[in-house]
């Protein structure tokens, strides 16, 4: 639209431009030169649109949607086309529902979709929707709502306190992905921000769950006592072997000969002794010192 008035007044200020220097009137005919080229530099400013970084736009002539869509940046386009831009950032969508558990029992769950438009299907979303708004709130919304209560029904309450909860979130997303209406969106997450059960069932939940994590620690602690006594077994056990190697490599003659080598020391030695050569026990001499 502004095009075609820019235009407009571009040759009517043309025409009283010729006018005016024909009749030699100076000042309208600055005045009206001027205004020409200030209404040219309008008209030509209209065939070119700036789709900002994150945004892609639609090319909507007279109801006719164009199938390519405008990227960031500088785009050269009809200056009679209505340009609609599409923010193809990041979104959250963010809901609250009860849904149905595997045992067929309600609850309450908040969770976010964040997804964002793929730039180039934008014009889809236009086709179909209209804008964004509608989009969100005729096609996104309830498919949303529709996968995850149907997710939810293959999982007991108690697998959102545990890490099937994960799971949860995974199979929601590559759900959503394969919706057919929704092509136009890409999933990237579906984080679970909280759950609320039922206080008897919260309750019943947490003690199970209690009630496995010290079992599992009870088992922990059996495992490590019983690493412990078969280290202790083999330890004793090298012990054993030890002086069983010990005992039958020690003989009487060895001990006889290890006397006589000790006593030829005593007898060697600078001390003060008195050496008494006979035959004690085991056959070895006595000896009695007196050191001074």
């Amino acid at each position: 639209m502004l095009f075609i008035v820019a235009l407009i007044a571009a040759v009517a200020a043309f025409f009283i431009y010729k006018k005016a220097k024909k009749y030699n009137i100076k000042a309208q005919a600055t005045f009206s030169f001027i205004g020409m080229i200030v209404a040219l530099l309008i008209t030509f400013a209209q065939m070119f649109t700036v789709i900002p970084a994150g945004f892609a736009g639609v090319i909507d002539m007279f109801g006719n949607v164009s199938d390519n869509t405008l990227k960031p940046g500088v785009n050269f386009v009809n200056p009679i086309a209505n340009i609609v831009k599409f923010d193809t950032r990041k979104q959250e969508l963010k809901e609250t529902m009860n849904v149905p558990s595997k045992e067929g029992l309600s609850i309450e769950l908040e969770l976010s979709l964040i997804f964002r438009l793929s730039m180039d299907k934008v014009n889809e979303i236009y086709k179909t929707a209209g804008d964004y708004e509608e989009y969100l709130q005729k096609i996104v919304t309830p498919n949303f709502r529709s996968v995850v209560r149907g997710v939810t029904t293959k999982y007991e309450a108690k697998a959102l306190y545990t890490a099937e909860r994960e799971k949860l979130e995974s199979e929601i997303k590559a759900k959503l992905s394969e919706v057919p209406e929704m092509k136009e969106a890409i999933v990237l997450s579906t984080p679970l921000r909280q759950i609320t059960l039922p206080t008897g069932l919260k309750n019943a939940i947490e003690e199970k769950l209690k009630s496995e994590q010290e079992s599992q620690r009870m088992e922990f602690i059996l495992a490590r006592e019983r690493q412990e006594a078969e280290r202790k077994r083999i330890e004793a056990k090298g012990i054993s072997d030890f002086q069983t190697i010990v005992s039958q490599g020690i003989s009487d003659q060895l001990l006889r000969w290890k006397g006589i080598e000790a006593t030829e020391k005593l007898a060697n030695s600078q001390n003060s002794k008195i050496v008494v050569i006979g035959s004690g026990k085991d056959g070895l001499p006595l000896i009695l010192g007196n050191d001074k």
